[in-house]
């Protein structure tokens, strides 16, 4: 019973139940565009009262009777199709895209963006520190000073942050 419960809340049988009940009461409104506004437009252009009715083709079969191909039904049983797939891909298919899009973006973009309240780096904070105690001496920031622990001036860059800090 558990795991038959555990089937049912799971989202995506939820989710398909709620797109059979839209899907039905989606099929009644397309439904009624056609019957009333797509047939009568195009049983008009073959003078027949619906698509249903217009494009029959009879022809005689082996026992002596007639039959009839119904090319307007299958007609607009095609429209019908291309009517729903029209109305599902641009009234939902290419939204829900594009809001998947925007959402990928923005997390992409807070991704990119480091955060706020991240300490500064051990080697950053040194270099501040020695920047500041430079500075107390009467030397530049980041200008190479006197002492052992100092890389001259005409010293190559060393492997600081951004290649900017000798070494």
């Amino acid at each position: 019973m558990k795991g038959f419960r555990e089937f049912l809340l799971r989202g995506n049988v939820i989710d398909l139940a709620v797109a059979v009940v839209i899907g039905a009461a989606f099929t009644a409104i397309v439904t009624a565009v056609v019957t009333a506004l797509i047939n009568p437009l195009i049983g008009a252009v073959f003078n027949a009262s619906s698509l249903d009715k217009a494009l029959i083709v009879s022809f005689p079969t082996v026992s002596g009777g007639d039959t009839e191909l119904l090319f307007g039904k299958v007609l607009g049983a095609v429209l019908n199709f291309v009517i729903v797939a029209a109305v599902v891909y641009f009234a939902l298919v290419v939204p829900v895209n594009h809001l998947k899009k925007v959402a990928f973006d923005r997390t992409k973009h807070d991704e990119e963006q480091p955060p706020a309240d991240v300490p500064p780096a051990d080697v950053e904070v040194l270099l501040e520190i020695r920047d500041l105690l430079r500075a107390q001496q009467g030397a530049e920031p980041g200008v190479g000073g006197h002492g052992a622990h100092v890389a001259p001036a005409d010293a190559p860059e060393g492997a600081g942050i951004a290649g900017t800090t000798k070494l």
